[in-house]
């Protein structure tokens, strides 16, 4: 069984920064990439930001530049810092851990954006 916690949520003003944190354990079929998704209300979940296993980064044209993601190996971790945050960057946000067998959820994690 897989499980992931996240944190870092939250509200912030247009402008600001916050940084999401994403912690997975248990019994991951590896390798796995790591990411994060993304839904506002009314949207589709959109991806976000993704690392595979080897360290090679994609991110959603509307957030290059802006936002970075970084991964931990040793604690199976993902990290996605978040700047000049926009209100169109209100939205929940997920985790994501993507297997070869099977795609693991966070919870979700709250983003508000407004001043």
């Amino acid at each position: 069984q897989v499980h992931i916690v996240e944190s870092g949520g939250g509200k912030v003003q247009p402008g600001g920064s916050l940084r999401l944190s994403c912690a997975a354990s248990g019994s991951i079929f590896r390798p796995y990439d790591m990411g994060w998704y993304r839904q506002a209300p009314g949207k589709q979940r959109e991806l976000v930001a993704m690392v595979t296993s080897g360290g090679t980064t994609n991110y959603a044209d509307s957030v290059k530049g802006r936002f970075t993601i970084s991964r931990d190996n040793a604690k199976s971790t993902v990290y996605l810092q978040m700047n000049s945050l926009k209100p169109e960057d209100t939205a929940v946000y997920y985790c994501n851990v993507h297997t070869l067998v099977y795609d693991h959820w966070g919870q979700g994690t709250q983003v508000l954006v407004s001043s």
